[in-house]
Order: C-alpha cells, then sequence, then structure tokens
C-alpha cells in the first residue's frame, strides 16, 4: 500500500528544491510520512497524497495506496483528486480580481449582483445588510447546508443542478444572526459569490475561472465537475468505509449550481502551483498582470472573526482560515465532499506550505475511530510544528 519518495525536484516548475532543504529535513519529513501511512492504513483509506513545498519548489511528498483500487492503479503526482470546500478559495480570488479590476466593493449589498436575494428573510433590517464581504468571511447569517431537504436516497441528486431551485428556497431562506455578527460556515454563501462574478463576468463561474485562475497559473489539468476524457486515466476513484469495507463511490459527480462553492478537480502537481502563487512564486505570482495582487491576497488572510472551534480554523478572513499549531501561524482551507478529504495550509513566514488529499472517507464506526480528517489534520499540522517548521527559522 506504501509508496513513498523523497523529492529533489519539482511538480514542473523552475528552481532547485535541494538546495532549499534544510538539514534534518529529510529525518523530519520521514517521521510525518510513516505516521500519515500508519494513519491511512488504520483507517482503511484507499489513497491519498501529502506534499510539503518551499515557494516553487517540492521538499518532500509521499503516496499512499491506490487511486483506484479494482484496477491496481497507484497514487502519483499526476492522480487528480476532488477538493471540495478548498474549491471557495479559487472563488474568492476571482473576486478579488473584479474587485480589484474597479468592479465592485466588498462593502456593496450582495443583493446588488444577487437580486433574488431579496426573497430571503432577514429579521435584522433591510436585506442590503448582507454585502460580499459577509459572503466570503461566512458571516452573512446564511445556513450551511446548500439544499436542507432529502439528499438521502440515490435516486436524488447529489447538489441541485439549477438556480432555479434554489431561488424557489428563498422565500423558505432566513438570516439566522446579525450579518458580519457572527461565523456561521455558510455553503449558500459561496454560492451567491459565485453568481456575483458571473453577473460581472457575463459568462459561467467556471468558465471566468478557468480562463482568469487556472490557465495563468498553468493549471491545465485542473477542471471542474466532469472529468475530460484524456484525463480519465489519472482520476481516482473514491470510497466510503462501511462496516470495514471499502464501499466504490464512482470516479465522478456533479456539484451542480454549488460548482463555486466545491466543485474543483485536480492532480496535485497543479496544486503545487496554486501553493507556489500564494508563496509569491512561479506563474501568476508576479509581473504586470499577476493573477492577484499580493496585498489582495495578504487582506484576504486577515482575521475578521473568531470562529469557536472550526476544524479549519481558529478565525476566519476572507475565505481563508487562520489556524494555528503551536506558535506556527497558517493560512489555509479544508475539503469534504462524497469520499473525498483535503487540506492545505501555508506558513508565509517561511513561504512553505503543505497539502494533503486522501480518496476515502476515514471509518466512523467504533470507539476508536472518527468521522472526518479533523484529527488527521490535528497530528499531521502538530508534527509538521514541531519537527518540521522549526528547520526553517
Amino acid at each position: 500500500m506504501r509508496k513513498l519518495a523523497f523529492v529533489l525536484a519539482v511538480f514542473g516548475l523552475p528552481g532547485s528544491a535541494h538546495a532549499q532543504t534544510p538539514a534534518g529535513f529529510d529525518r523530519a519529513w520521514a517521521s510525518i510520512a510513516d505516521a500519515f501511512h500508519a494513519t491511512l492504513d488504520k483507517e482503511g483509506v484507499i489513497g491519498g497524497s501529502l506534499v510539503f513545498v518551499r515557494g516553487d519548489s517540492v521538499l518532500g511528498r509521499v503516496h499512499h495506496g491506490y487511486a483506484d483500487l479494482n484496477a491496481q492503479r497507484r497514487t502519483d503526482d499526476r492522480t487528480i483528486y476532488h477538493w471540495a470546500s478548498i474549491t471557495k478559495t479559487f472563488t474568492s480570488i476571482a473576486l478579488m480580481q473584479l474587485r480589484d479590476r474597479g468592479r465592485l466593493s466588498l462593502d456593496d449589498p450582495a443583493v446588488k449582483y444577487v437580486p433574488e436575494l431579496r426573497l430571503a428573510h432577514d429579521p435584522f433590517g433591510p436585506i442590503e445588510g448582507v454585502t460580499l464581504r459577509h459572503l466570503l468571511s461566512h458571516s452573512a447569517g446564511f445556513r450551511n447546508p446548500t439544499w436542507p431537504w432529502g439528499g438521502d436516497q440515490p435516486w436524488h441528486p447529489f447538489e441541485p443542478t439549477e438556480w432555479s431551485q434554489l431561488v424557489a428556497m428563498m422565500p423558505y431562506t432566513n438570516v439566522r444572526t446579525a450579518p458580519g455578527t457572527k461565523y456561521s460556515y455558510s455553503n449558500p454563501g459561496l454560492i451567491f459569490v459565485g453568481r456575483t462574478i458571473e453577473a460581472l463576468a457575463g459568462e459561467d463561474f467556471e468558465v471566468y475561472t478557468d480562463k482568469n485562475v487556472l490557465k495563468p497559473l498553468r493549471m491545465f489539468s485542473s477542471y471542474f465537475d466532469v472529468t475530460p476524457y484524456h484525463l480519465l486515466p489519472n482520476r481516482s476513484n473514491n470510497y466510503e468505509v462501511k462496516d470495514g469495507k471499502p464501499v466504490v463511490n464512482g470516479l465522478d459527480f456533479d456539484t451542480g449550481i454549488t460548482v463555486s462553492n466545491g466543485g474543483l478537480n485536480a492532480p496535485l502537481e497543479d496544486m503545487v502551483k496554486y501553493l507556489a502563487f500564494l508563496l509569491g512564486k512561479g506563474p501568476g505570482a508576479a509581473g504586470p498582470t499577476p493573477v492577484l495582487a499580493r496585498r489582495s491576497l495578504e487582506e484576504m488572510w486577515r482575521s475578521a472573526l473568531p470562529t469557536s472551534g472550526e476544524a479549519s480554523g481558529d478565525s476566519v478572513a476572507l475565505s481563508f482560515f487562520i489556524r494555528h499549531a503551536g506558535a506556527v501561524r497558517l493560512i489555509g482551507h479544508t475539503g469534504s465532499q462524497r469520499g473525498f478529504r483535503s487540506f492545505f495550509y501555508l506558513e508565509p513566514a517561511s513561504g512553505t506550505a503543505i497539502i494533503a488529499a486522501l480518496n476515502t472517507a476515514p471509518a466512523n464506526e467504533g470507539p476508536n475511530q472518527h468521522p472526518d480528517i479533523a484529527f488527521i489534520i490535528s497530528d499531521i499540522l502538530a508534527r509538521a510544528a514541531k519537527e518540521v517548521w522549526p528547520l526553517f527559522r
């Protein structure tokens, strides 16, 4: 099940990882890799990957198990995982692009771009009190799930497929807390951001984001929802562990109208390019037309509200979360959809980041097992904070 490699090369990016690897890193990374393998074995995870980068260089990676169990196809650099809610960070960057081009203000009322929100009930005042900034920081007061009814039958759509379905729910949608006063994670909030992008750009969210974020970052094997035929050989299946056995969910599923909330699929080699951009390196990070100005990224990483125990972090910024592992301050996000689980965290102080994806929802029955990957994230980040990040000081 194990396939471990230490990298002294880059996923198609310039630079020398060897020159940037501090003394003691290989030993520290080996410890983390062993723990990663052991945990995934224990939880019955079919396949997963873990990567550590500095700038635009990969310093360490580990691939575990299989992208497809029946085909005995192992995970590798090209394995395409589903990134679920990590999509929200791309959506927010797309909106910030439009802000930087003078097309909007974050303090604009959301209803200005999503007029259907006028049908929702806001007991705290006019619906104009809900702003784009509130949507990005999960403080608009909207519910968490996109579709709060049904979804428990195999014949139900995975997510609503048409905007009209969400509009039909607007008269039954309420603002639950005064906008801007409290963190409350909301998938619909980022769908409304996606609709805002479409209203301003005059094209589908997927089209705008592909042209203005993915392609400039050279994420050429990344896409939304259904896999293009030429990438199917690299697509990971996904699984759930039931009664101690893996149950296959299938290669693809349609996130429908929720695509801006969680529809991204990408291989690790592409996600490394995204991390490089966030760290100020690689394609799209500089030059006359960066994907997003550095000052705007840093604006997105300023704490807005505490999260009261949210697994992704202890405070929320603009879509990104801030998390502390010991004395290490991290910026990142997590993802969870179907059997896929994922996370990434940057440590801007050292210009490094760690990212992982699993293709199996860990076992969730029994007294010593866990319903999600929160404990895996905590363990990996704690180990990295103790054994890896101090090496870069």
